[in-house]
């Protein structure tokens, strides 16, 4: 990249909105960028290396703390990465978490539908009588 980026151009480059971009300048998980003699923001190459590791990271689930933390780690490049692997560990036990809550979810959507008898009155409907609030709180009890 031979000159600097403006926002627009990074923005497409990155698959990220001009608004995210600046959200991320201002919490500072991305540098300010440089400013032409109009005040337009100019981006690098890094802007775009890093722009595209939180892009990433965020696709895969990490929260925006967890991101600035691996920026900070990666700025110290002679760091071991026990800290990062710990990280990831984490961000799979929360992936895991969900995919659990998920399955339990399916199971009970799959349970609801087959209580369906099709073609019945709406009176009669056994999956509304199932979400119903009164009936919901007659479940909890013990």
């Amino acid at each position: 990249m031979k000159s600097g980026l403006g926002i627009g151009a990074l923005a497409k480059a990155t698959g990220t909105k001009p608004e995210t971009i600046r959200f991320y300048e201002q919490i500072g998980i991305l540098p300010e960028p440089a400013r032409t003699a109009g005040n337009y923001r100019t981006y690098g190459t890094e802007h775009l290396r890093r722009l595209s590791f939180v892009r990433r990271a965020r696709d895969l689930g990490f929260p925006l703390d967890v991101v600035r933390a691996m920026l900070a780690l990666a700025d110290q490049p002679d760091r071991p990465c026990g800290e990062v692997d710990d990280l990831v560990l984490g961000q799979l036990r929360e992936v895991e978490r969900k995919i659990t809550d998920l399955q339990r979810l399916r199971d009970e959507l799959d349970r609801l539908a087959h209580q369906c008898r099709r073609g019945g009155r709406m009176a009669d409907c056994r999956i509304i009588e199932a979400l119903s609030p009164q009936n919901a709180d007659m479940e909890r009890r013990p």
